[in-house]
């Protein structure tokens, strides 16, 4: 890995930081250790080993760190590394852990760091641990003596799957800062606003009966296929009343995921349970949404003597939007070239705003290559998102 410049007017490192490893050799680290977060508790790993790395090599160099469990959740951590102090400064924000994968569709070791075609292969490499090292590379070139406001570097537990790290934050009013920027893989472009994520169940139970006799039953799949038309007449209403020609899909979304009901064709359906996926707008309230949906289908059920359950399947990601004019946006649009955009992806922004931060997502590697086998990062994006980053130091800590 090649060492990046120090453009900030020729200022050693301490020997301190002479301890923390390059940029290949952190990601290396980061890589083979297994950090994956699962609703299934057989793919699931604790994150604090990750943790506990990023803290040593933020110590060495004269972070502050804090280790934080997160609430009702055994073996996860977030971590605060703080240099400098004052009311305002910068957090560089990533989340921790992967999602899992399947070992026979990589052409390498998902744990170990691959250089192949002018990349790094790994999980993780591209969502999101390749971030971290690209940020602890930028902070090296300063000191604490250095900041008039603080840099925080921010390292998150279970993204990808309840967003509880950064939920925990936010109910505890930490940390604390002015702007905040997410490394999600942008292909370093900054994004301002993605859309939001609800995932909702839907259950009618009724009577099951002989289907010789309608009366004898009362069908919970006949009570579901009204609200399924309910809910496709409220689809249609919001997406005539909100538009946003910032996004490739420009409404929200509402998919029809998964039905279950029934157990015979010759018996009364005594129980149906729907899944669906709501995907709302900046501006649009989660809260509202519920309340529509449950003003439209909480009739049915009673009309049809259905007892109904209507609930999230998690708690669900709010939309977010930071304004156009905000002066993050304008600083991260200079430094890179590229004008702020939407993404349909969702991402920690929202209580990272809710702390008071004004709040963008920018990192490298592209979302196209998250999730994915043979998940990678560009050796092309190294060296320009360490630039970024410290003019963005520079900019705000300075």
């Amino acid at each position: 890995m090649q060492q990046f410049s120090d453009d900030t007017g020729g200022r050693k490192s301490t020997s301190r930081a002479d301890t923390v490893p390059g940029v290949r050799e952190m990601l290396t680290q980061l890589i083979s250790l297994p950090s994956i977060s699962s609703a299934s508790a057989e793919w699931d790993h604790s994150n604090e080993p990750v943790v506990r790395t990023l803290g040593e090599w933020l110590e060495a160099l004269g972070f502050c760190v804090e280790v934080l469990a997160v609430p009702g959740m055994p073996g996860k951590y977030n971590l605060i590394g703080t240099l400098g102090s004052g009311s305002g400064g910068l957090v560089l924000s990533g989340h921790t852990d992967t999602v899992p994968f399947d070992d026979k569709r990589w052409q390498s070791d998902p744990f170990t760091l691959t250089e192949r075609d002018n990349r790094w292969y790994g999980l993780g490499t591209c969502d999101m641990k390749g971030f971290f090292p690209l940020a602890i590379e930028a902070a090296k070139a300063f000191t604490a003596a250095d900041m008039k406001q603080p840099l925080i570097i921010l390292a998150t537990a279970d993204e990808e799957t309840s967003m509880n790290g950064a939920r925990a934050l936010a109910e505890a009013g930490q940390p604390k800062a002015r702007y905040a920027v997410i490394g999600e893989p942008t292909s370093l472009r900054p994004v301002r606003m993605h859309k939001g994520i609800m995932m909702e169940r839907l259950t009618f139970e009724g009577q099951s009966g002989h289907s010789s006799d309608p009366g004898l039953g009362r069908n919970a799949l006949e009570g579901m296929h009204e609200a399924l038309g309910e809910l496709l007449t409220l689809r249609a209403d919001w997406q005539q009343q909100y538009r946003n020609t910032n996004f490739d899909v420009q409404v929200p979304t509402l998919n029809l995921g998964c039905i279950h009901g029934g157990d015979n064709p010759n018996r009364i359906c005594a129980r149906c349970e729907l899944h669906f996926d709501l995907r709302p707008l900046p501006g649009m309230s989660m809260e509202n949404l519920r309340q529509d949906i449950l003003h439209k289908i909480q009739p049915v059920a009673e009309r049809r003597e259905l007892t109904m359950e209507f609930e999230p399947l998690f708690d669900g990601v709010p939309p977010f939007e930071t304004s156009a004019d905000a002066a993050l946006v304008k600083a991260c649009e200079t430094l890179t070239g590229h004008t702020a955009q939407a993404v349909a992806f969702a991402t920690e922004a929202p209580w990272l705003q809710k702390l008071g931060m004004e709040t963008l997502v920018l990192g490298p590697g592209s979302i196209d290559q998250a999730h994915q086998p043979d998940e990678f990062i560009e050796l092309s994006q190294l060296e320009p998102t360490v630039k970024i980053l410290r003019g963005l130091i520079r900019q705000f800590c300075l």
